[in-house]
């Protein structure tokens, strides 16, 4: 098998270079490229699909929130779970973060929908899978996403320290399995959607990790969006 050249920060690359080449991933990328030819289209756009990680390398990595599926309508994903780019109206679940963040920390809530700022400053907003076809959520669900994104959890939990994982829903909740609490922080909560929010009410989860973030001797991070 040739081998596959993944346009992803460096230290990704590095780390999760042994998934790259693995068949899966291989299957993973031949399908995307069948989408393409059949002239689905694909959301993010390929540059973004990486952009959770090439905006958090793993050094920088302090918090990991996991989503599901990108958002599946025009202009919405661009690489980060519950973000939206940029002249695009916050989607329901994320309006009700921002509400939860108005409770816990007293930030106004946020007209923008585009979380880039914490992927800068260490969240790793996952999704686990990184593509969807337009108009049709999960349509990429069993095709090597969630292998991928599982290894990256594993990886995380194996050479980090002291990473908060938020998991939302009982989706994200699954993951917990893969990593190891007893070197690390993990938050549950209920989904933000709609059908949730009220036990997603109340959590806290903003405060909470900035405090686990201080006790780990790390700088605590600004919520706010511009």
């Amino acid at each position: 098998m040739s081998k596959i050249e993944v346009q992803i920060e460096e230290s990704w690359k590095q780390l999760m270079a042994p998934e790259f080449q693995q068949p899966y991933f291989a299957a993973l990328r031949e399908f995307l490229l069948q989408e393409k030819a059949a002239g689905q289209v694909i959301y993010p756009p390929g540059h973004q699909i990486f952009n959770a990680f090439n905006l958090c390398p793993f050094a920088a990595v302090k918090a990991v929130i996991i989503g599901q599926d990108p958002y599946h309508g025009p202009g919405q994903a661009h690489g980060l779970c519950f973000s939206v780019a940029d002249g695009i109206p916050p989607p329901p679940s994320l309006v009700n973060i921002f509400k939860e963040l108005k409770t816990d920390l007293d930030i106004p809530i946020s007209t923008s929908g585009n979380l880039t700022k914490w992927a800068e400053q260490g969240v790793l907003l996952l999704n686990a899978l990184l593509t969807v076809r337009a108009n049709q959520p999960a349509s990429h669900h069993d095709k090597g996403w969630e292998q991928f994104t599982d290894a990256v959890i594993q990886t995380i939990s194996k050479h980090g320290r002291g990473i908060i994982f938020l998991l939302w829903g009982k989706y994200a909740q699954q993951k917990e399995t893969l990593i190891d609490a007893g070197k690390h922080h993990i938050l549950k909560a209920a989904h933000p959607s709609p059908f949730s929010v009220n036990k997603f009410f109340g959590c806290r989860h903003f405060s909470k990790t900035n405090a686990l973030l201080l006790k780990e001797g790390r700088k605590p991070i600004d919520w706010s969006i511009p």
